[in-house]
């Protein structure tokens, strides 16, 4: 059990196999919550939150889905590393001209890890699975800044510990006069741990993130760039930069890549695409399904996959 422990944490800790320690890494609980959701966003090297103009603006800014026609849903499956799966199932429904609910669910399973006792000798597999309840507001405060906010419902289970979180996100956008660039602004995960894994174990705080971005579709050219930067409580500042080329459709193209991914390399042959993220999206009426590949070095390769609309 300890080794299945372990490689779970050292997974989601973001610097175990990297080449640099950080004292803060691993000082975190719920660190489901650092996995990007969302193929487009992800393609993009999750560069988003001066994007925010999908239905994933539920992760990444939710003050971007006050923008949004219609009611629209978001749904998505991702193969992680290690074998673990993860998916998650949104939706978002108008309140008035210029005002947004949305509600979401978010869930990780970790697979079959092996059980070990003090000896290191074998006993079984056992589990673990995250899930994630969200509930998101947003509304357009004047033409061109919304401001929106979500409240999420945390549970996490190893083998037959449990735990349990409160947290919330608040974020702003604004787009500029020439409506083509956009600002935008996010608090992620701000809150608490409120059960521990074990009766009276010690509560851990949650991986906080402050991320600031800016997106522009370029004068004369097909093209949405965008960059973030992004400030955890766990680990050292990194950056996000992405584009997506437009001028296919209904087919969209997509490439990203994100200083983070320095993190995983280990000095072997995979190192190259480490950080590198890349994507397309394929439109047909009011619905949209896309896809994402993440190389993360020696730790493998994720495959994203999400369907996204809107309906009357």
């Amino acid at each position: 059990m300890l080794c299945g422990l372990f490689m779970v944490w050292a997974v989601f800790s973001g610097t175990a196999f990297g080449s640099e320690d950080n004292s803060r890494a691993g000082t975190r609980v719920f660190n489901f919550l650092k996995i990007q959701i969302g193929s487009r966003a992800t393609a993009m090297g999750g560069a988003f939150t001066g994007v925010a103009n999908d239905e994933s603006s539920l992760y990444y800014n939710p003050a971007g889905i006050a923008a949004l026609d219609g009611k629209r849903f978001w749904a998505g499956y991702h193969n992680n590393i290690f074998e673990m799966q993860s998916g998650f199932l949104g939706y978002i429904h108008p309140i008035g001209q210029s005002r947004k609910i949305g509600l979401y669910i978010d869930y990780l399973n970790y697979g079959d890890l092996v059980r070990t006792d003090i000896n290191g000798i074998e006993d079984g597999t056992f589990s673990g699975s995250d899930m994630l309840f969200g509930a998101a507001y947003a509304m357009e405060v004047a033409p061109q800044l919304s401001f929106g906010g979500a409240i999420k419902f945390i549970y996490e289970k190893i083998d037959t510990n449990l735990a349990t979180g409160f947290a919330i996100d608040v974020g702003g956008k604004y787009t500029l006069g020439d409506e083509r660039t956009s600002l935008g602004l996010m608090i992620q995960n701000l809150g608490m741990q409120l059960s521990a894994f074990t009766d009276g174990g010690e509560k851990y705080p949650l991986p906080l993130y402050i991320r600031g971005g800016a997106s522009s579709y370029l004068k004369g050219l097909p093209l949405l760039v965008a960059g973030d930067l992004i400030f955890p409580t766990d680990n050292d500042i990194y950056f996000s930069l992405g584009t997506e080329l437009l001028n296919l459709k209904p087919l969209y193209v997509r490439l990203g890549w994100t200083n983070f991914g320095l993190n995983y390399k280990t000095g072997s042959s995979k190192d190259d695409l480490a950080g590198l993220s890349a994507g397309f999206g394929v439109e047909y009426r009011r619905m949209q399904i896309s896809y994402a590949i993440s190389p993360q070095s020696e730790l493998g390769t994720s495959h994203r996959i999400t369907l996204s609309g809107g309906f009357q």
